[in-house]
């Protein structure tokens, strides 16, 4: 940075996705309600496993991480979104360019090794399900998470910094809606092959390598649950897995594209389109594919909302002291008990 003089840039406009006002005001609904719906859908994720004590299970812990990723990515550029989309010119800081970029990076990195530690826990799961407690203690779940944020957190002081260690002092207009690496290179008041070629190879090496392990251990998973005799067993290892696998696919191959790719093949209206879908719908869409439709976190929520049963409904009718017939009394009474001996369980 030191490079830059005294024409240097200190400010970036994002020109975003559109420059039609009508446009604007729809995506801005658009977008406010896909933001709403990630940070309502993630909490929820969070709160649950943290309030249920059915879900404090190695799978459950790595997909709180991933809902706190979530968040921490969209949070870092969705509101900045949003407030442009509202301004004829949408203008970001070079701190604030700098730093979004950084937690991009950072959690972009982060949940890719996280999603290929999740395919490990699911292959311990599906072949070796006598081992799986001992194999995922709850040590080794903390170690894998912790592994995932430091890489994140390092690899993206090392794309941060090649990004911004180049000069800027000519054009400072972004053609994207947040400070994407691509993007801003662009700009550079110097030759960028150089920053290019590590921002590619650190994209292979991010994205080959815990897709490489993804991709093995379904293959394991594939093998076993083939060998097994039993329908049911082998419904249950497609559901567990299927899941994980549709958000496998919809978040590497949008950031594939992105950054497995020569410049000469970037095209700005089509970049912005692709961050769209692993900057704005990925996200939140992960609650609804991964968790939100599983059994045990409906139970849960059923749980933490009071509405654990239909009897519940009825005990509610008891307590409250409304009459009902003996026979009928007897039986509540008898249903009450064992929901607040599960409850205390």
């Amino acid at each position: 940075m030191a490079a830059r003089n005294d024409t240097a840039v200190t400010e970036f406009i994002l020109l975003g996705l559109t420059d039609h006002p009508q446009t604007k005001r729809l995506l801005f609904a658009l977008c406010l309600a896909a933001y709403m719906l990630t940070l309502c859908g993630n909490l929820t994720i969070l709160v649950l496993i943290q309030e249920d004590s059915r879900l404090h299970t190695p799978m459950y812990f790595f997909v709180s991480h991933l809902s706190l990723i979530d968040i921490c990515y969209t949070t870092s550029s969705l509101p900045q979104m949003l407030t442009n989309l509202l301004s004829d010119h949408g203008t970001i800081s070079f701190a604030g360019c700098v730093g979004q970029l950084y937690v991009n990076v950072s959690m972009g990195v982060a949940e890719c090794f996280l999603l290929a530690v999740m395919a490990y826990d699911r292959y311990v799961a599906v072949c070796h399900p006598l081992h799986y407690a001992a194999t995922m203690e709850p040590g080794l779940c903390s170690r894998l998470a912790g592994t995932c944020w430091v890489s994140g957190f390092l690899n993206a002081v090392v794309l941060t910094t090649v990004t911004f260690f180049l000069p800027y002092c000519g054009p400072n207009q972004i053609n994207h809606f947040f400070c994407e690496a691509p993007a801003v290179l662009q700009l550079a008041c110097a030759d960028t092959e150089s920053t290019e070629a590590v921002i590619y190879a650190a994209g292979v090496i991010i994205l080959m390598i815990p897709f490489a392990l993804i991709l093995a251990s379904y293959l394991r998973i594939l093998a076993s649950v083939l060998h097994t005799r039993s329908a049911t067993s082998r419904r249950r290892a497609f559901s567990t897995c299927g899941s994980h696998l549709a958000v496998v696919s919809l978040y590497y191959g949008t950031i594939s594209f992105m950054y497995m790719r020569p410049r000469s093949s970037h095209s700005p209206e089509h970049d912005k389109k692709v961050s769209v879908l692993y900057a704005v719908v990925t996200p939140m869409l992960n609650p609804m594919i991964y968790s939100l439709r599983n059994k045990e976190v409906k139970g849960a929520m059923l749980k933490v909302l009071g509405k654990t049963s239909t009897e519940g409904g009825r005990i509610w009718v008891l307590r409250k002291g409304f009459r009902t017939d003996a026979g009928q009394d007897g039986k509540l009474n008898h249903i009450y008990k064992k929901l607040q001996l599960n409850r205390a369980a």
